[in-house]
């Protein structure tokens, strides 16, 4: 294998940069993209994750120049994967009441089962054909992939690791992602999934929609949030033994096919451009908050953003609750009762959340379909009403959210899963009616 896929991690920082980097110098081009011989014979090809005449600044595409382009393939033949669903099935009669699911154990054959076979499809909506809506997935798997590869054409992939480490190797390079940071894959690329911890198990956000970017900061201003340049992008590398046999497994139409190659995928000797897997570390969130009263909307909480065709509504809003300072004076500091337009499907990674301390266990997950009531738990309410408002520390804790404007449809699996909490809905049954008039 070339150096740098067994060396220490070096990356490209920056989220939608215009990126350019070779494993072997001289393998890039100077001033075109496709010459009549690229350097080194290497064939040029582009890989567009936009329509070449999307405006300038939402465009993304890079150049690879790689051994040999990725149409030298084999025939597809199906591929059973019959626990990740494409889209919301309509067929499925949803309760419009919350639902949480308890973590889900690591099945007894993990060992045998890699990224791949590992993902198990919780929430959907929308439709991969049409390009619109998300799905929820957790992934459970003991076994990295050698030589297999996966390539999504169906949307882009947001991982969330809960536990284990992930080391992806993609096309234009290797991300190393730990519980606490995030990862995200655009829509085509090629790429396999090597876990050095043993079972690791996560959350997968499947965007059918237009591609993740920053939020507008709007009255913030210029900096806060998630900062660009603390995102990172893979440096080039390639497998030098690049006359091997690999199995492509691709994700098409919402269904599975596979392909024998007689070569490794992953021969992209230099690559240029800003369509790029990246990976960011929560812990560099800049969060914002209230520092006189009321607690503020969740959106402040947005790392990644996919619009829709509707101004402020969003296909997707990819959102983090991570360790931050409450001051806030004579204000119920844990999230308030709500209903919403929008859907909001949660997961767990670490520590507690403010609003379910016990109730919701990392690994675990939650729906909030739109205009379902939440909020805080009977003991949350208690304790927070009560509270001597001192400034408090939010501390080694990790909450995420998927929230999306069209409604999250469970899978059968889902709604039938010995995980589906029945007794969620008790966590509210204490709250008393206190109207006391004229105290």
């Amino acid at each position: 294998m070339n150096d740098s896929l067994n060396t220490e991690r070096r990356y490209q920082s920056g989220f939608g940069n215009e990126y350019a980097t070779e494993a072997v110098p001289g393998a890039l081009p100077r001033g075109r993209n496709s010459p009549q011989r690229a350097p080194f014979d290497l064939y040029p090809e582009l890989i567009s994750g936009t329509a070449f005449t999307a405006p300038r600044h939402e465009n993304r595409r890079s150049w690879f120049y790689r051994r040999q382009p990725s149409v030298v393939a084999g025939r597809y033949q199906p591929y059973a994967q019959e626990t990740w669903r494409t889209g919301g099935d309509h067929a499925v009669a949803v309760p419009p009441e919350p639902l949480r699911w308890h973590p889900v154990p690591m099945p007894e054959n993990v060992a045998d089962i890699d990224f791949i076979d590992g993902v198990h499809t919780m929430v959907a909506n929308g439709d991969a054909d049409s390009q619109h809506g998300v799905a929820a997935h957790i992934y459970m798997a003991g076994r990295s992939m050698e030589r297999r590869a996966f390539v999504n054409a169906d949307g882009e992939i947001l991982l969330v690791p809960q536990q284990g480490r992930l080391v992806i190797t993609s096309e234009m390079g290797v991300l190393e992602v730990k519980p606490g940071e995030i990862a995200l894959m655009p829509r085509g690329v090629v790429f396999k999934v090597g876990l050095p911890d043993g079972p690791s198990r996560g959350y997968l956000c499947e965007n059918y929609g237009a591609q993740f970017r920053l939020p507008e900061l709007g009255p913030i201003g210029s900096n806060g949030l998630a900062n660009a340049r603390d995102f990172q992008a893979p440096v080039a590398a390639y497998e030098e033994e690049g006359e091997v046999a690999y199995e492509l497994v691709k994700k098409f139409g919402g269904r599975f096919w596979r392909a024998p190659t007689s070569h490794s995928p992953f021969n992209v000797v230099a690559w240029h451009g800003n369509l790029s897997p990246v990976k960011y570390d929560t812990a560099n969130f800049m969060t914002i908050g209230s520092i006189s009263f009321d607690h503020p909307d969740p959106s402040i909480f947005t790392v990644l953003t996919s619009p829709s065709d509707t101004p402020g509504t969003a296909n997707c809003d990819f959102v983090i609750f991570p360790p931050r300072w409450l001051v806030m004076e004579n204000t119920f500091r844990p999230p308030w009762y709500h209903r919403n337009v929008m859907s909001e499907f949660m997961g767990l990674v670490y520590g507690e959340y403010d609003a379910k301390p016990g109730g919701f266990k990392p690994g675990g997950a939650s729906l909030h379909n739109a205009m379902v009531p939440h909020g805080p738990d009977e003991e949350a309410f208690g304790k927070a009403s009560h509270a001597d408002l001192k400034p408090q520390k939010l501390d080694n804790t990790l909450a995420f959210m998927f929230e999306s404007r069209y409604r999250f449809i469970p899978t059968a699996a889902a709604l039938n899963s010995p995980a589906l909490d029945t007794a969620y809905a008790d966590c509210w049954a204490g709250l008393k009616d206190q109207f006391k008039p004229g105290s």
